[in-house]
C-alpha cells in the first residue's frame, strides 16, 4: 500500500476506533464508507455495519442499500419508510476492496458473478450479512410498483490503492459484466465504478473539508444589514449556473447539501412534474416566474465584485426544483433562470428560523424539526459536558455538524440510533424498535424526549449502545449478535436494574441512571455486563436461534420473565 493511502486508512482507523483490526479488515471499512457516502447525505454512520464479513461473502465486500436517503439495514424500515414517503427511492452499492496496486480482470469477474447471484437465485453460499441484505432487497422488490422516480440504481465500486488507466481489456470486461446485470431489467442503471489511489485521497478529504464553490452573481440586490446575518442577497442565477453550485466532480448531486432541507426529493410527483413540463415547453423562459427558487446559507461568503466564494452552506429550501434542474439538464437553455436568495450567516438561531419559515410554505410535520427543539440542544450540551477521556459523547442534533471535528466517529450518536436504544432500554420494547420504528418514533416529543425529562436515562441509552458496538468492533463479542444489540441493551439494563422504571421526570430515574454509568464506566464490569446479556439471549432463544425469532415481542417477555418482571415501561 502506497504511503499516502496508508496514513488516510490510519487515520480512517482512529476515527472510526478500529485501529487493532488487521489492516485488510480496515481497508474493506474505510472502502465501504468512501463509497456509501458518494450516494448517502448523512456521513455519520458505522461502516461496520455494511462489511459482508469474511467467507461466504460471494466476493463481495461491502453492500449498503439506501432507500429515500436512509441506509437501510433491517427489512422492518422498509415499511416505515413507505408509510412515510410513499415511495422508494433505491440505490444498491456494492464494494469489492482490494489493497493490491492493480485491477484485475479475473477479481471484476467474480465480483460481477457475486452481484448477479444476490439478485439471482442465490446459488453462492451466503454468510448472514449478505442474506440479511438478500432479504432487504426482496422485500424492496416486492413493492416494486411504489419505485420511483425510477427503478433502482446499481453500483459495482472495485476499490484498490492501484491507478485505472482506463486498459483496454479492464474496460471491455466491466462492460460486458455491467451489461449482464443490465440484461435483467431490474435497474435503471448499472454503474461500474474504478477508485484507485488518487480517488481514494480525493474522497477522503471531501469527507473532511467542507464543499467551497466560486460563481458569478451579478442580477442581485444586497438587502439591509439584519441582526445576526452577516449578508444577504437577492437576485436570480442561470439554471445551468445553479447546477455547479450542487453537483460533484462527476456531476451527480451532492446529497449532503440539502440534509436541512427536511423534506427530500419525493420524485415526480404532480407539482415536480409540472415543473418539468415547463421547462420541455415553449414558457421555460417564464421559469423565474413561476418558480419559488432556491435559498441557500452560507457560513462563510467571500465576495470580490460579483465573483462569490461560498463555504460550509446548505440548499435549505428548493430540494425539489434543485433534482429537476438536475434531471433535465438537456431541456435546460441560457433563458431558464430561478430566483435566488444568498444568506451568509453563524448564528445557530438564524439559521433554524430561516430553516423552519422556508420549509413551512409545505406541509412538515413537528417531529421533523426535533432537532431545533429545546430538549435536543439540552442533550447535545449534556453529552459532551462528561470528561473526554472514556465518557464523552456527541449527541448529532443536526447532521454533519461534527464533520470538520477531530472527533471519533464511533462516539457521534445519531438522533435515530438513540431512539432506538432508548425505546430498548427504557420503554422495554426492543421488538418494536425493529419491526415498527414509526410507531416508536412518534412519541418523540411528546411521551419521550421531552423538556421535563431527566437527561441521564438518554445517556445511559447513548453510552450503552456505544459500549456494545465496541465490543462487536474488537470480536469481544461476535458479530452474529449484532441482530439482537437492541435485546441485548435490554437485557443489561436489567442486569444493571431491574426494577420498574420510574417517571421520566423524576429525581429517581436520574439516580438510578447514575448508578448505571458507574458500571458501564467500569471496564470489567461493564464487559461483563454485555456478556452476561448475550448469554441470556442465547438461553431464551433455545435452539432456534435466528433473526425473526429474536425481533418478536415473545423474546422481550421471555427477557424479562428470566428477571421476574413483566413489564419495564417508564411509569
Amino acid at each position: 500500500m502506497d504511503r499516502i493511502t496508508a496514513a488516510l486508512l490510519n487515520d480512517f482507523s482512529r476515527d472510526f476506533g478500529i485501529s487493532d483490526l488487521p489492516e485488510d479488515e480496515r481497508f474493506e471499512h474505510f472502502a465501504a464508507w468512501l463509497t456509501a457516502r458518494r450516494h448517502y447525505s448523512d456521513s455519520t454512520f458505522d461502516p461496520e455495519n455494511l462489511v459482508t464479513g469474511k467467507g461466504n461473502d460471494t466476493g463481495i465486500d461491502s453492500i449498503a442499500v439506501i432507500v429515500n436517503n436512509n441506509l437501510v439495514t433491517d427489512v422492518g424500515t422498509i415499511e416505515d419508510l413507505l408509510a412515510v414517503n410513499g415511495y422508494l427511492d433505491v440505490a444498491f452499492i456494492f464494494v469489492q476492496a482490494e489493497r493490491s496496486a492493480h485491477f484485475e480482470s479475473a477479481k471484476i469477474g467474480s465480483f460481477a458473478f457475486g452481484v448477479r447471484d444476490f439478485f439471482g437465485d442465490g446459488k453462492l453460499r451466503r454468510n448472514e450479512t449478505v442474506q440479511q441484505y438478500a432479504e432487504i432487497m426482496a422485500a424492496l422488490y416486492s413493492h416494486s410498483s411504489k419505485f420511483r422516480p425510477k427503478k433502482p440504481a446499481c453500483y459495482l465500486y472495485y476499490v484498490t490503492t492501484g491507478t485505472w488507466n482506463n486498459d483496454a481489456d479492464l474496460v471491455a470486461r466491466a462492460e460486458t459484466e455491467t451489461n449482464e446485470l443490465r440484461r435483467s431489467q431490474l435497474f435503471e442503471r448499472v454503474d461500474f465504478v474504478p477508485i484507485g489511489a488518487d480517488q481514494i485521497s480525493k474522497l477522503y478529504q471531501q469527507s473532511k473539508n467542507t464543499i467551497t464553490r466560486e460563481f458569478v452573481f451579478d442580477r442581485r440586490v444586497a438587502v439591509p444589514e439584519l441582526n445576526d446575518v452577516k449578508e444577504a442577497h437577492l437576485g436570480f442565477l442561470s439554471a445551468k449556473g445553479f447546477l455547479r453550485l450542487i453537483r460533484d466532480e462527476n456531476g451527480e448531486i451532492i446529497k449532503s447539501l440539502f440534509i436541512e432541507n427536511i423534506r427530500d426529493w419525493v420524485g415526480y410527483n404532480q407539482i415536480n412534474s409540472e415543473i418539468k413540463d415547463t421547462l420541455g415547453s415553449e414558457a421555460k423562459s417564464r421559469f423565474i416566474l413561476m418558480n419559488n427558487g432556491v435559498t441557500l446559507i452560507a457560513r462563510t461568503i467571500g465576495q470580490v465584485g460579483d465573483k462569490f466564494t461560498i463555504s460550509d452552506f446548505q440548499v435549505v429550501n428548493g430540494c425539489q426544483t434543485s433534482h429537476v434542474l438536475h434531471d433535465n439538464e438537456s431541456l435546460l437553455s441560457d433563458s431558464v433562470r430561478i430566483p435566488f436568495r444568498l444568506i451568509g450567516t453563524q448564528d445557530e438561531s438564524v439559521i433554524e428560523d430561516i430553516i423552519r419559515a422556508t420549509n413551512r410554505q409545505t406541509e412538515v410535520k413537528d417531529d421533523q424539526f426535533f432537532a431545533m427543539k429545546n430538549f435536543a440542544k439540552k442533550l447535545e450540551a449534556f453529552f459532551k459536558a462528561f470528561p473526554e477521556v472514556g465518557k464523552r459523547l456527541y449527541y448529532e442534533r443536526r447532521a454533519h455538524q461534527y464533520d470538520s471535528q477531530e472527533i471519533e466517529k464511533s462516539r457521534i450518536i445519531v438522533h435515530q440510533h438513540l431512539v432506538r436504544a432508548f425505546g430498548a432500554m427504557f420503554i422495554g420494547e426492543p421488538h418494536v424498535t425493529i419491526r415498527n420504528f414509526r410507531a416508536l418514533n412518534t412519541n418523540v416529543g411528546k411521551n419521550i424526549f421531552v423538556d421535563t425529562d431527566k437527561l441521564e436515562p438518554y445517556y445511559v441509552a447513548a453510552y450503552a449502545l456505544y459500549r456494545l458496538e465496541q465490543l462487536f468492533k474488537n470480536k469481544t463479542i461476535d458479530g452474529k449478535y449484532k441482530v439482537a444489540r437492541y435485546q441485548i441493551l435490554l437485557s443489561v439494563r436489567l442486569f444493571m436494574d431491574d426494577a420498574s422504571i420510574p417517571p421520566l421526570n423524576s429525581g429517581k430515574i436520574a439516580d438510578r441512571c447514575t448508578a448505571m454509568m458507574d458500571k458501564l464506566w467500569n471496564e470489567e464490569q461493564g464487559e461483563k455486563l454485555f456478556t452476561d446479556a448475550v448469554a441470556l439471549i442465547d438461553k431464551v432463544a433455545g435452539d432456534g436461534w435466528n433473526r425473526d425469532l429474536i425481533h418478536t415481542e415473545g423474546i422481550t417477555k421471555a427477557i424479562f420473565k428470566s428477571f421476574g418482571s413483566k413489564t419495564g415501561k417508564a411509569a
